[in-house]
């Protein structure tokens, strides 16, 4: 009996660990943002999965501005990584971090905020140089792979 139940407690805390919905909002209206396969006008919301070791690279689009291109900062998530090691360690490689519930993208200042709570002020982030690299090549690479198809 205690096994079944520690198994579905493990379950149930996998499953709760392998997505997270955000909330991604600009202060200019008409903004684009792609993020991987995803393609949003904001506001909206989206579900991305967790992940210990990738990132999400995106490309946000105003116009009247070049496009902006980083990654989104990421929340450790430690009482995932405690769980992990008690009951699954491998776990650990694929829920490490998560987007954070609430984002906001501004283009003219290449600057993306985020948060945890709506509660909460805002934290600024101004992707790296080579953050913004890596995110453009991503995206020039997967532009190339489409028009080829």
């Amino acid at each position: 009996m205690k096994t079944s139940i520690c198994l579905a407690v493990m379950a149930t805390l996998l499953l709760a660990a392998c997505s997270s919905i955000t909330t991604i909002t600009s202060p200019h209206p008409g903004t684009t943002v792609a993020i991987r396969e995803k393609h949003l006008t904001l506001p909206a919301s989206e579900k991305l999965k967790g992940t210990s070791f990738g990132n999400y690279e995106f490309k946000a689009i105003e116009t009247g501005f070049e496009p902006f291109y980083g990654i989104l900062p990421l929340s450790f998530k430690g009482g995932h990584l405690a769980v992990d090691i008690i009951f699954f360690a491998p776990a650990a490689f694929f829920n490490l971090r998560e987007v954070f519930p609430f984002y906001q993208i501004d283009v003219e200042k290449n600057v993306i905020r985020y948060r945890k709570t709506e509660q909460d002020e805002w934290q600024e982030y101004h992707p790296k140089a080579e953050e913004s690299a890596r995110a453009r090549v991503y995206f020039d690479e997967k532009n190339a792979t489409a028009q080829t198809h």
